[in-house]
């Protein structure tokens, strides 16, 4: 899906959703790094043995966070960052199902879902959606567009076809 090297216009929801997302990432993940046994407490398990993997989580979740802040620059440009965290979120929650169906996780561990992953869903589909339309609209265009980017004249392709 390509889309023309200018940015193509973007409702406004979709900068302050991904702005959202990345100041959300950022916390979370920072919270994640500097307090990393928090969550396991909160939800009334043993804190984990090897304390910087969850760490290491927190940071990719933070990371996360620098990339919404650039798509949010140009939502319908920066679409594949948008596509990896939409997938992050799907990926995450089907982890944890099959982690809490196996007992591993309680299922309390999960209320974090809703707000990781949960909640972007639609905005972040929507997004996509969207930058698919604008990238079959702008094909559309080039490919209906003549020399120099200019509309062909109608007039010369019903003579060019007659000629046939």
């Amino acid at each position: 899906m390509n889309l023309p090297q200018d940015n193509p216009p973007a409702p406004k929801w979709m900068a302050v959703t991904l702005w959202a997302a990345a100041v959300y990432n950022a916390v979370w993940g920072a919270a994640v790094v500097i307090f990393p046994g928090a969550l396991f407490e909160l939800s009334g398990m043993e804190p984990p043995r090897y304390a910087m993997i969850w760490q290491c989580v927190g940071m990719i979740v933070g990371v996360y966070g620098v990339g919404y802040a650039i798509a949010a620059t140009a939502p319908l440009r920066w679409w594949p960052i948008v596509l990896v965290g939409l997938l992050g979120k799907l990926f995450g929650p089907i982890g944890f199902l099959g982690a809490a169906l196996r007992g591993d996780l309680p299922w309390r561990f999960g209320l974090t879902i809703i707000t990781n992953d949960l909640i972007w869903w639609v905005p972040f589909s929507l997004i996509l959606l969207a930058a698919y339309r604008a990238a079959r609209q702008a094909n559309s265009a080039s490919h209906e567009a003549g020399p120099g980017g200019q509309p062909p004249d109608r007039a010369a392709l019903d003579d060019a076809s007659a000629d046939r």
